[in-house]
């Protein structure tokens, strides 16, 4: 018996399904996942609850969607560091990526973080493999680099959680940052500020 091809989703089945991410995106942001609930979502995406449902089984099926999407776009400029090119133009490139993902997707950088408070649950499998097996790869690199004497010495591995530390620090902590630095240096300058310092930090 010949396999039945999966129905190929309309035009509005998409932008539906996207719809009900954006809602839940703002959402699990907000509440975490544990603190977040069918029903908030239905809302926040201006339908009804059976409606949502027709799209999403339930709550993990949307947040399963949402943290493989994120970690895509995360990993991203991580993978693209490449060995063969200038360690400082790297290391630099990637510093500015990453600020820029702080700048244009806070609400991901928060659900992420929400994620690792609570240990982590639905994605540990991920993250001691795929995430583990990418890191390993460019701490070599980074390692590399170091022992040509093209890079201070250090731990390659903190090396890279530091990165990650202080530069999602401006999604996270998004209204502290602001707070502190006032009118006059809270604005959209915050971001190149920030950049500028850690480039600094990172490679002198």
């Amino acid at each position: 018996m010949d396999k039945q091809v999966p129905r190929k989703r309309t035009r509005i089945q998409r932008e539906k399904r996207e719809l009900i991410r954006e809602a839940a995106l703002e959402v699990f942001a907000q509440h975490g996942f544990r603190g977040s609930t069918i029903d908030q979502i239905a809302e926040a995406a201006g339908m009804s609850k059976p409606n949502l449902l027709y799209y999403f089984k339930n709550k993990e099926a949307i947040f399963a969607t949402l943290i493989q999407r994120l970690l895509e776009n995360w990993l991203a400029p991580l993978r693209e560091m490449d060995e063969a090119g200038d360690p400082r133009t790297e290391i630099r490139s990637y510093i500015r990526r990453k600020m820029e993902m702080a700048r244009d997707f806070p609400r991901e950088s928060r659900l992420f973080a929400n994620e690792m408070l609570q240990g982590a649950p639905r994605i540990l499998p991920t993250l001691e493999g795929e995430l583990k097996e990418l890191v390993d790869e460019k701490a070599a690199v980074i390692a590399h680099w170091m022992r040509d004497g093209r890079l201070k010495k250090a731990d390659p591995y903190h090396f890279i959680f530091a990165i990650w530390a202080t530069t999602q620090h401006y999604a996270d902590f998004d209204v502290q940052v602001r707070a502190v630095l006032g009118e006059k240096r809270g604005g959209e300058g915050r971001f190149e500020d920030a950049a500028r310092f850690l480039e600094g930090l990172f490679l002198e």
